[in-house]
């Protein structure tokens, strides 16, 4: 009797192995099917988001070239048909100046004064907006060109500091650039009512900051349009590997810095 008891006991304890085991493979294999699906899942998600970043890349990209070219053909049309009919002009009163009386030639160079202005801002122009230029003369030549204007025209004191030995960088990087800084330019102009602008291009050992601060009015970072325009910069800014930052106060001035890792 004792030993059915026995062998009751130990069937019963073989069967309660089998199903412990069951449930632990079970489990296993759960924990692993889970873990497989997550894996799966994080690798579809990981896909996802670099291909609408690798999307989002290609379309900024596209932009810039859409605006680059188009740079390249108002700056052909300026140089090529505005800048020819006003040296036409220029010299059609030239030509008028020798028939007239000295009191006529003298109210005439005035006119003349400004048509070869025009000339010389219109040519200016053209050459800021063709990247192929800024290609040829560099970063820091197409900005000292474009703030010489500013003073020259008497829009805002403009000074551009350089401190460290220029470093060569990719030519699309440097157009890139110079479309922020002109961007952040533009801006001040038409909206700082500021005095005076001062740029800062600092080449250090492993990346190149550069900084822009104006004194004028300011504004609130936090509005619509604010955040609308520094997007904008901060998305340039992104394509080629740099960090964008606006600080602004009102009455107190704003000021930009970028900063471009070499590599």
């Amino acid at each position: 009797m004792r030993q059915n008891e026995t062998e009751l006991l130990a069937s019963e304890t073989l069967l309660l192995l089998y199903v412990v085991s069951i449930l632990i493979l079970l489990a296993i294999f759960v924990i692993v099917f889970v873990l497989a699906f997550q894996r799966r899942k994080n690798k579809l998600i990981k896909e996802k988001y670099e291909a609408e970043k690798q999307f989002e890349k290609e379309l900024g990209n596209s932009r810039i070239e859409i605006q680059e070219q188009t740079f390249k053909n108002i700056a052909w049309e300026l140089h090529d048909n505005v800048g020819q009919l006003l040296s036409v002009a220029k010299m059609q009163l030239t030509v008028a100046q020798m028939r007239m009386s000295a009191e006529d030639k003298e109210n005439l160079d005035e006119t003349k004064d400004i048509i070869g202005t025009s000339l010389d801002e219109i040519r200016s122009l053209s050459k800021t907006l063709n990247s192929d230029v800024i290609s040829n003369v560099g970063l820091v030549a197409s900005l000292k060109k474009d703030l010489e204007r500013f003073n020259r025209l008497k829009f805002i004191k403009a000074d551009i500091l350089i401190n460290g030995s220029p470093v060569a960088l990719r030519d699309n990087h440097e157009i890139i650039i110079f479309r922020i800084l002109q961007e952040f330019c533009t801006n001040v102009l038409k909206h700082a009512q500021a005095n005076s602008l001062k740029v800062v291009i600092d080449y250090g050992a492993d990346s190149l900051l550069i900084t822009a601060a104006d004194d004028g009015v300011g504004f609130n970072t936090k509005s619509k349009t604010a955040n609308s325009g520094l997007q904008t910069m901060k998305g340039r800014a992104a394509l080629i590997n740099a960090t964008l930052q606006i600080t602004s106060e009102e009455q107190k001035g704003t000021n930009l810095n970028i900063t471009y890792p070499y590599t």
